[in-house]
């Protein structure tokens, strides 16, 4: 009888011991502790840390090394956000490293790689996302924010929303349409749009976490160079479901999902019902498990689609709607664990506590407003990116040809 032993993999246990020894020097105190409390992070200090990963080229480690990155094996990639969030690091910003990069790199022209990469590779400039509009949120091919060509210019009028921190952004990748007559996806082009430019108008809108992160984006004659436009005109759709398998992976940030996890272990072993803690309750033992076993899940869906955009430039986007859908309802389902552990204290959302200098007296654990927080935040997991239902549809017409 033969037993077959798999050798262990030293080299990824150097990884894991060099990002721990990175974080323990290199993470502000101040920083560290904001996360610790679920704080927000100021634009300022989030620029610092990604120039600190920037330096090791560690924003872009999965990137291929031909275009400036690390290529690191999917395992490597999931062992360093592991690490970051073990070390209470804030998570890395998916819209340049994992959205707007590899579109550049893949599509787009040596100037406009000489010109974005390497300030994605070194953290020092922050992106955002101009997809959704007003009347193209699920149905993105609706949308109606119009650039018209002037010479070697496109004039750009129109509106975008839910655009996520576009009031820190240096740049915005956009999806604009290029040809009036054209129906849905046809006639839309990708273009790189620099958020100094006069006639753009951000407003913030305040969502049910209370907090600032989202925006509306207003173009009122916007002047964009004809040269920003990523590949050809026209042929944006193409270049947005590129992404959008990158993004829909990126949705899902593993190290978070387990802090969520590990953080919900806490507040039962701190929280007692009847004399007893509720980590002797079996029901909450039970979901406890359950989340466990899907947290495994998603790290194996995860570890695939890395694979997958190794070999052939992206994830599919079966595997990547499959890894969205199943990662953003693990979310949901840990926070709401989160909030049936609080009970009654979850009826209280204190969030001034999420915002440094808060000096007042929290009402239940101390983790109450992150956990509150994260639960309405995260509510917005299942629409963003493509909504639950979209991602069935791309399920099905993929492995059911439908």
């Amino acid at each position: 009888m033969f037993i077959r032993t798999v050798e262990h993999d030293t080299s990824l246990d150097k990884f894991r011991a060099e990002v721990r020894d990175f974080c323990e020097r290199e993470l502000p105190s101040v920083i560290r502790e904001k996360q610790k409390r679920g704080q927000h992070l100021e634009k300022h200090e989030y620029i610092s840390w990604l120039q600190r990963l920037g330096s090791r080229g560690w924003n872009t480690g999965k990137w291929p090394k031909e275009h400036g990155g690390l290529g690191w094996e999917p395992a490597q990639f999931l062992a360093f956000q592991e690490e970051l969030g073990r070390a209470g690091a804030p998570p890395l910003m998916s819209f340049g490293p994992t959205m707007a990069g590899p579109v550049i790199y893949t599509f787009g022209n040596e100037a406009q790689k000489r010109q974005h990469l390497p300030g994605i590779i070194k953290g020092d400039l922050w992106w955002c996302q101009g997809y959704s509009e007003p009347g193209a949120g699920s149905d993105l091919a609706a949308l109606k924010t119009r650039a018209d060509r002037d010479g070697d210019d496109y004039i750009v009028n129109g509106q975008k929303i839910w655009t996520s921190t576009a009031h820190w952004a240096d740049w915005m990748f956009a999806l604009v349409r290029t040809d009036q007559t054209a129906k849905k996806q046809e006639g839309i082009s990708f273009i790189l749009i620099d958020m100094k430019t006069p006639g753009i108008t951000v407003r913030p809108i305040i969502g049910i976490t209370l907090g600032h992160h989202l925006n509306e984006v207003f173009f009122d004659n916007v002047r964009v160079p004809i040269a920003n436009r990523i590949g050809e005109e026209n042929k944006g759709w193409t270049y947005a479901k590129f992404l959008l398998a990158n993004e829909r992976v990126g949705n899902v940030d593993v190290a978070k999902v387990e802090g969520n996890i590990e953080q919900i272990r806490q507040l039962m072993a701190e929280t007692r019902e009847a004399g007893k803690p509720l980590s002797d309750d079996p029901t909450f033992n039970r979901r406890l498990a359950e989340l466990e076993v899907g947290l495994a899940t998603v790290k194996a869906l995860m570890a695939d689609q890395l694979a997958a955009a190794r070999l052939s430039g992206a994830p599919s986007l079966m595997g990547a709607a499959a890894l969205k859908l199943r990662g953003t309802e693990l979310q949901q389902g840990i926070l709401q664990t989160g909030l049936d552990v609080l009970g009654r204290h979850g009826m209280v959302y204190q969030s001034d506590a999420l915002h440094a200098g808060w000096n007042g007296e929290m009402i239940g654990p101390e983790s109450s407003a992150d956990v509150i927080y994260e639960h309405l935040y995260r509510r917005a997991a299942t629409i963003y990116g493509g909504s639950s239902e979209v991602q069935k549809n791309i399920i099905a017409k993929g492995a059911l040809g439908l």
